[in-house]
């Protein structure tokens, strides 16, 4: 994957999955995939296909979506239809609503088909966004989130109609986060992201240059997110040490600006430079 510089620059595919029920690992199935594949404002690609999953349609699945037994006769096999749509989406940073949902039967699927897990794709969480940038909301279900945001599109349970609503979502995230200065991809990843191999490599990288400033005994120029909110903002900072707690990294430092000793989360800091 290209990494872009600023996020609209960047290629996005907001995708969804719909399925025969909750429980990958339990025996359930895609049966329609649709994703929207985007830079900027700019639409670059559109996919949706139905998907036979060579089982049963439960009746509590198609009370959800609709989608009959009669509507998946001669729609492809998960063989035929999952890498077509990996392909669509190839190169760009999958999104989606409740990632780990889809990513869940997404893996599944590959296994079955005796491929590897999902590789070479950065994949963000949208309700991962929403919970950082709307806090303190009742809940975040994806209907009630674009509600809150005025959208006044409706939740269909349909993979491309959600797929719509889901990027008009996405859009309006990405306002609020351009109007508190958060521009850059690199940055956006830092903080939505859900690879976690990727997560760790990014955290280990600003681990690396703490520890250097510790040991030259020289400060630092931090920008960071506060985890009560998304407050950004910029700190001189002279470290002190790292602490791990609860699997999470935390840079304990002298902070100027307070004139006194703070705790900041590593994974808050969008940006470090020694100075």
């Amino acid at each position: 994957m290209i990494m872009a510089k600023n996020i609209n620059e960047a290629e996005f595919t907001i995708f969804d999955t719909e399925t025969t029920g909750l429980d990958p690992a339990g025996g359930d199935k895609i049966v329609e995939i649709a994703g929207i594949r985007i830079r900027g404002q700019e639409t670059l690609g559109v996919f949706q296909t139905l998907v036979n999953p060579g089982r049963p349609i439960s009746e509590a699945a198609f009370r959800v979506n609709n989608i009959s037994a009669q509507m998946l006769e001669g729609a492809p096999a998960i063989e035929e239809a999952l890498p077509k749509f990996l392909h669509f989406a190839k190169g760009s940073c999958l999104c989606s609503y409740n990632a780990g949902f889809d990513l869940g039967f997404i893996n599944q699927e590959l296994l079955l088909i005796t491929k590897e897990p999902l590789r070479g794709f950065r994949v963000v969480d949208i309700l991962k966004m929403a919970r950082r940038l709307l806090p303190g909301l009742a809940r975040y279900a994806l209907w009630f989130v674009a509600e809150q945001l005025n959208i006044k599109d409706k939740q269909a349970h349909r993979a491309l109609s959600d797929v719509e609503l889901t990027l008009d979502v996405f859009n309006k995230l990405r306002e609020i986060l351009y109007l508190k200065g958060v521009s850059d991809f690199g940055q956006f990843l830092s903080l939505f992201a859900v690879d976690a191999h990727f997560v760790q490599g990014l955290n280990a990288q600003k681990l690396s240059r703490i520890q250097e400033a510790i040991d030259l005994g020289v400060g630092l120029k931090i920008k960071y997110v506060a985890s009560g909110g998304f407050a950004v903002s910029e700190r001189e900072v002279l470290p002190k040490e790292l602490r791990q707690e609860n699997q999470r990294s935390y840079l304990v430092a002298f902070c100027r600006l307070r004139n006194e000793e703070r705790t900041f989360r590593v994974d808050g800091i969008l940006h470090l430079e020694i100075v």
